[in-house]
């Protein structure tokens, strides 16, 4: 906080006072220009900070979906390791721990989002969302990346059929 001292010289005021009387006023502009920095530096920071788990994830052009106040973040590594919400979970302890998750007031079980990375098995996401399913979450999203491009002719979906080429 800063104050500032006039000096008035030798001249008298009124009352008998003389000389130098403090500012009762305080300068905020350099306050507020540092609030704002910092709410720049936070609302920049802030969604980078949802990322937990490192994976790969597959490239997609689907539309970002809006983030739903309760949802359980699920998610595969390439080595097939299990993460919910950033814990890992020790091999089979997904059923158990489906189970500990409890539905809202209305009756209605989180949105659950799966995180996999591209390299994994199609499989092995399959009998995590198999056990999802049994568990009876219902509602289930696949996060992908973002790419800008559409997919190549080696990508295209009419050159991937079970039928031998």
């Amino acid at each position: 906080m800063a104050v500032s001292l006039q000096s008035r010289g030798s001249r008298r005021r009124r009352g008998g006072r003389s000389g130098r009387t403090p500012m009762s006023e305080i300068n905020v502009t350099p306050f507020v220009d540092v609030m704002l920095v910092l709410l720049v530096i936070f609302m920049v920071t802030a969604p980078l900070l949802k990322a937990g788990v490192p994976v790969d994830l597959p490239d997609s052009r689907a539309k970002a979906l809006a983030e739903e106040a309760r949802q359980v973040d699920i998610t595969i590594r390439r080595d097939g390791t299990l993460f919910i919400d950033n814990s890992p979970l020790a091999p089979g302890e997904l059923t158990d721990r489906l189970e500990r998750i409890t539905p809202d007031g209305n009756g209605k079980l989180p949105l659950i989002v799966l995180r996999a990375d591209k390299a994994l098995d199609y499989g092995r996401v399959i009998g995590v969302m198999g056990e999802l399913n049994r568990a009876g979450f219902t509602a289930i999203s696949l996060v992908t990346g973002v790419t800008a491009r559409p997919p190549a002719d080696g990508e295209s979906l009419s050159n991937h059929s079970d039928e031998p080429q």
